[in-house]
């Protein structure tokens, strides 16, 4: 709790608030517990912070490190959402064929949801921008 959900928490209140640097100094605490009994949230959120901060790279590692450990994930929609996560990193760098890769399997993970969830048209409205 201390260690990876506190830590977590503060991570998203400072992405809140514009302060990317905060909020990945904030989850160096969670390091040694992610993936095991801190979860995979600590690195997602560290990847958003990534991306806030215009680190495609270091972004895109954070998400990979969740998809490379699905058997943590069951049916969380951190998954899917890492993708989208990826594709816009990769995006953030200038890699437009990872980019759209990656939204191509977000796209594909949702492809019967409901049109009108927002994270959904905003990511083919990201995807149709794409080079």
């Amino acid at each position: 709790m201390q260690f990876a959900f506190l830590p977590t928490l503060r991570a998203k209140l400072a992405l809140n608030s514009g302060k990317s640097a905060e909020a990945i100094e904030s989850l160096k605490s969670a390091l040694p517990y992610e993936l095991g009994t801190g979860g995979v949230y600590p690195t997602y959120v560290r990847g958003e912070a990534f991306l806030a901060a215009h680190q495609g790279r270091e972004a895109a590692l954070e998400f990979h490190k969740i998809l490379d450990h699905r058997g943590l994930l069951l049916n969380d929609i951190i998954g899917a959402l890492s993708h989208l996560q990826i594709g816009r990193a990769y995006a953030l760098e200038g890699d437009s064929a990872k980019a759209k890769a990656a939204y191509q399997d977000f796209l594909t993970l949702w492809k019967d949801a409901d049109p009108d969830v927002p994270i959904l048209k905003q990511a083919k409205t990201e995807y149709a921008k794409l080079p």
